[in-house]
């Protein structure tokens, strides 16, 4: 049982000690990862079975261009045809079998193995995700472009915050961009210098893979290390919507499965633009993409695990844009999680994507009503973009705080109330009637206070003359004061000196130091 922190002194009315309050963690029972969802079911039996069916003909009678000569060299033995438009196809019953072989669960492996995943079933865990390009800053209100020691914080951010549970790599360094290795030796290195929780990689050069295992063998001290627990998940987009590969990330999804790793894939057609407008068209295309890959890495090694990121996106009709937080997106990757679940696959869906250019209300709505649905849907690993604004074009430290509140909240949600002889509470019920009057006091409220209820960090639950007298300050003010909290004293140790010499040594590590270490000014 988690212990409620106290804050002594002076009357704990005052502006200090409701700070200090705030700023102390509470351990709470009342949620755990790994949740289990699935009672939101947007589709009927019926239609998935539609579905299935309109993916199978597209695989079989439209089938996927662009295939490359390492795709071929297993699917055409297995079966696959490849006609004389250049496209291959995948008959229906070898598609069957394939999904039949697929792996239905799998262990994440962290860094350090208590944070590890037990992903299988309709389990829910969150991650952050996205690549975006830029940081908005909270003094300034504008984006920056993001650099990678803003990565390293990003990490050291996460490695605090309890809801995220896999810390998958949320924007890019853009001082590297245009080199390639050297931008992801050094983002796997802030990755790995700033959490202990599963990591993911998206890799976009399929050489970059075997430098990347030297990276993790080299830190391990072992060769052969990385293989035997990997800690880093490599993922890409193998396919270009509408129905054809991309050369380079699927070269990462074949050698991903020849090395025996769980694929991580994320395929995104864009609903009126890439894919039909209606979105069970939509969901049609966008199955058939995601099970070719599926179809791929099975038949490369059978029994694989790949994590099934079937992503169809929404555009804004009225202008062709990315819209990430509408209602519709919730709706689509609801009925993806659904879709997975049905079949027994491992589910990779996207949520939280706002629209919003800064962490408001319009960007609370969004991201509440596409999480929330994501999980109550019973996705295995949602990337709810923790932080991310502007239609995935910048990330906002602060909305890591305020996300994590929420999708703490979702898997309240997700647990449920517990009804049992014990929480009906009937004896409790007849000793506050015929006693006090209340159940403040009543031993079983302090019992339940940790494993019933969760406790926000930063949502403000004050009076609203607490709130006047205390300074009016917004979640995003408080989230602000946590992140500064954070970053200006989180600074662990998670490669040590031996450890960080032989990658000095043997990789260009660009991340300075000095930025590693307790005052050095930048928080």
């Amino acid at each position: 049982m988690g212990k409620v922190a106290r804050i002594r002194g002076r009357r704990a009315g005052g502006s200090r000690a409701k700070r200090a309050a705030r700023s102390v963690a509470t351990v709470s029972e009342a949620v755990s990862k790994g949740q289990p969802g699935g009672l939101y079911k947007p589709l009927s039996d019926a239609d998935i079975q539609r579905i299935h069916g309109a993916a199978l003909h597209l695989l079989e009678n439209v089938g996927i261009g662009n295939p490359i000569p390492e795709i071929l060299h297993y699917a055409l033995p297995a079966g696959c045809l490849l006609g004389e438009d250049q496209r291959l196809r995948f008959p229906r019953s070898l598609v069957e079998d394939l999904i039949a072989q697929s792996a239905t669960s799998y262990v994440m492996h962290a860094p350090d193995p208590a944070h590890s995943l037990e992903i299988s079933g309709q389990r829910v865990y969150f991650a952050t995700s996205g690549e975006a390009v830029s940081i908005f800053d909270y003094d300034s209100r504008s984006y920056r472009p993001s650099k990678l020691v803003d990565l390293y914080d990003a990490a050291r951010l996460a490695d605090t915050l309890d809801h995220i549970h896999n810390f998958g790599q949320p924007f890019i360094a853009t001082e590297y961009s245009q080199e390639l290795y050297l931008h992801n030796i050094n983002i796997a290195y802030a990755e790995l210098a700033g959490t202990r929780k599963p990591l993911s990689l998206g890799i976009a050069e399929v050489e970059h893979i075997d430098s990347l295992i030297n990276f993790y063998d080299t830190y391990l001290g072992k060769e052969g290390g990385f293989l035997e627990r990997p800690f880093c998940i490599f993922g890409g987009c193998p396919i270009v919507s509408p129905l054809r590969f991309a050369r380079e990330n699927a070269e990462v999804l074949v050698k991903v499965a020849e090395l025996g790793l769980t694929a991580d894939i994320a395929v995104a057609p864009q609903a009126g633009a890439t894919s039909p407008a209606a979105l069970a068209g939509t969901l049609a295309q966008c199955f058939a993409e995601t099970l070719a890959c599926l179809a791929v890495v099975n038949m490369v090694r059978p029994g694989s695990a790949i994590d099934f990121g079937m992503w169809p996106f929404v555009s804004d009709l009225r202008t062709g844009s990315f819209s990430g937080g509408s209602g519709e997106e919730a709706l689509l990757m609801a009925a993806t999680a659904q879709l997975c679940n049905y079949y027994g696959l491992i589910s990779s869906v996207a949520s939280g994507m706002t629209d919003s250019k800064c962490m408001d209300a319009q960007a609370g709505y969004e991201k509440g009503i596409t999480t929330t649905a994501a999980a109550l849907a019973g996705g295995n690993l949602i990337s709810s973009y923790p932080g991310i604004l502007g239609s995935l074009i910048g990330q906002s430290f602060e909305g890591m705080v305020i996300d994590n509140d929420m999708i703490g909240s979702i898997q309240r949600l997700l647990r449920g109330v517990e009804v049992n002889d014990e929480t009906l509470s009937l004896e409790v019920i007849e000793q506050a009637v015929h006693g006090v009057g209340h159940y403040l006091n009543h031993p079983q409220t302090l019992d339940v206070m940790q494993s019933e209820f969760l406790y926000p960090t930063v949502a403000d639950r004050r009076t609203p003359g607490a709130w006047e007298a205390e300074g009016r300050e917004d979640i995003v003010a408080l989230a602000h004061e946590k992140v500064k909290n954070v970053l200006s004293s989180h600074y662990p140790v998670y490669i040590d000196t031996a450890a960080d010499a032989r990658l000095r040594e043997k990789f260009p590590i660009r991340l300075d130091k000095k930025d590693m270490q307790a005052g050095n000014g930048r928080w």
